[in-house]
């Protein structure tokens, strides 16, 4: 392996039986002296802010979550009919729909009332789909029961739940 003598501007053979990449053949050399900064070197000091700035963005990135993470809306404002959806003909049926761009649970729980559960995991925004009698986040593995409550797996809260009218003359289900 060759080393630069930056006062003679020649190479030397400083470690040629101690270095492994010496021993192995390896050379290298480096046109002109080494006692200023090399073209395109960054001192210490840009050096360490540059890292900690990228460590503190992608500290932020793992604690906010992802750009593709999603938010349950606050309000629906939208109707099914009831009778379109054949899982919603007896109590505990579900049909998963989507309204306003929501994906929605609605769960019948007796013959005239539903919930309306979103879809989007209340700990970070991770999509929640229907498991055997309950629902399963796909991110983290939040589990709730058929009504939205939380039972286990990553820690979180309820499923966002929104508010339902049921006409029972025209089979209207108003959300929100």
């Amino acid at each position: 392996m060759s080393h630069h003598d930056s006062s003679t501007g020649s190479a030397t053979d400083a470690c040629a039986g101690a270095c492994p990449l010496a021993a192995a053949g390896v050379r290298y050399t480096v046109d002109g002296p080494l006692d200023g900064p090399l073209d395109g070197a960054v001192d210490r000091r840009t050096f360490v802010s540059h890292s900690l700035l990228a460590a503190a963005a992608m500290a932020l990135a793992a604690c906010g979550g992802g750009g593709s993470d999603l938010t349950a809306p606050s309000s629906i404002g939208s109707s099914i009919t009831v009778a379109s959806y054949p899982a919603l003909a007896t109590t505990g049926g579900v049909a998963i729909v989507s309204l306003s761009g929501t994906r929605l649970a609605i769960v019948r729980t007796d013959a005239s009332t539903f919930l309306a559960l979103s879809l989007v995991c209340p700990h970070e925004g991770g999509s929640i789909n229907q498991n055997g009698t309950g629902f399963l986040c796909s991110k983290h593995g939040a589990r709730f029961s058929s009504t939205g409550t939380w039972l286990g797996g990553q820690r979180t809260t309820n499923m966002r739940s929104y508010a339902t009218t049921y006409d029972a003359s025209t089979g209207t289900l108003t959300i929100g």
